[in-house]
């Protein structure tokens, strides 16, 4: 095991420095997409977090303390189920058919039917938008299997459940500050990189890197390969190349992730996916992960081994999907599928 890696069951092993080493000069924020113009970055308070009051669920909006979602739902609590998350500028969800795609191909894996119409819910995603007065923001799609399982009752419910929401853009520190976790990813599993409702190993992994004072942790597979974040791909750039762990490493084929690639080629970057050991992480030049609320998020510190942040290839990344996004939003406005009002 290199040293300092904190085993799976083992919060007190650890690279190098002390998991509370002070941090170098950062800021806390998120970006937004100014229409037309570029991404202002704005402060957010840590408090931030509360999801908004109006919920869509399955054929109609509500209050959130009107929607009832019942312990006979045996999807619900097992946790056979499909989410994602979209960021929202200027009022509409950002790269929403690549989700949707992402959530049609993860349905086939669990068996679970897709029953629903890519644009309806999409149209239905813009009613909680506007019912919550969302210009800036994320929203999150669930998609429930209630008729599976032995521990369902005999209520009244649709095969599966839509629900839909949004709420505030999350706090991310930059740069970011990541630690290493052994066996968070079973890249062999049949549902690896499938984005699951059941996300405790996800969020447990975060609670305990946070709780060392990091801000996220890179997840290994059972090989030692470098898999992802809880909730981040991960990028490292080494001589102007730019390198990112392949779907076979147990990771999700996150959407951001997907639109990096493309820029890469898009602006002559040479990218290349492949298994990465955390050695390489720590020799690279630049390291930065990627998220539909972080975009493409500068990492100064891997386990004790600090970068300069952010590097050049991370900026001309970032300022790239600035541009991607501002593009895209002027694309589905033209075509009239955006938001109005």
């Amino acid at each position: 095991m290199p040293d300092g890696v904190i085993p799976s069951g083992n919060k007190g092993a650890r690279y190098g420095k002390s998991l509370h080493s002070p941090p170098p000069t950062e800021t806390i924020s998120s970006c937004r997409a100014s229409p037309g113009i570029r991404l202002e970055c704005v402060g957010l308070s840590a408090e931030a977090g509360m999801i908004h009051r109006y919920v869509f669920h399955n054929d109609k909006l509500l209050p959130i303390e009107q929607v009832r979602l019942s312990p006979g739902q045996a999807g619900l609590l097992n946790g056979w189920g499909l989410f994602t998350t979209l960021r929202v500028f200027d009022g509409e969800p950002f790269a929403y058919e690549r989700h949707w795609k992402r959530l049609q191909k993860d349905a086939r894996i669990l068996h679970l039917p897709l029953l629903f119409d890519r644009d309806k819910v999409r149209g239905q995603l813009h009613e909680v938008l506007r019912a919550n007065q969302v210009k800036e923001g994320c929203a999150r799609i669930y998609i429930v299997y209630n008729k599976v399982g032995f521990w369902a009752s005999d209520e009244s419910f649709p095969q599966v459940d839509l629900i839909l929401y949004s709420a505030p853009l999350p706090a991310y520190r930059e740069p970011a500050r990541l630690n290493l976790r052994e066996q968070g990813r079973h890249a062999a599993s049949p549902i690896a990189g499938v984005k699951v409702t059941s996300w405790l190993n996800n969020v447990w992994n975060l609670y305990e890197a946070q709780q060392n004072g990091w801000d996220e942790v890179v997840l290994l597979n059972e090989r030692g390969e470098v898999a992802e974040c809880t909730a981040a791909n991960v990028f490292c750039a080494r001589g102007g190349t730019v390198y990112t762990p392949p779907l076979s490493s147990g990771c999700l084929e996150g959407v951001t992730r997907g639109v990096l690639l493309e820029l890469c080629s898009a602006q002559g970057i040479a990218a290349e996916e492949r298994a990465l050991r955390p050695e390489e992480l720590f020799g690279a030049d630049e390291v930065f992960i990627s998220s539909t609320n972080r975009s493409a998020l500068a990492v100064g510190e891997v386990a004790g081994h600090r970068f300069a942040a952010p590097g050049p290839v991370t900026q001309r990344l970032a300022r790239a999907f600035e541009a991607y996004v501002v593009e895209y939003i002027a694309g589905v406005r033209s075509q009239g599928t955006g938001v109005r009002g």
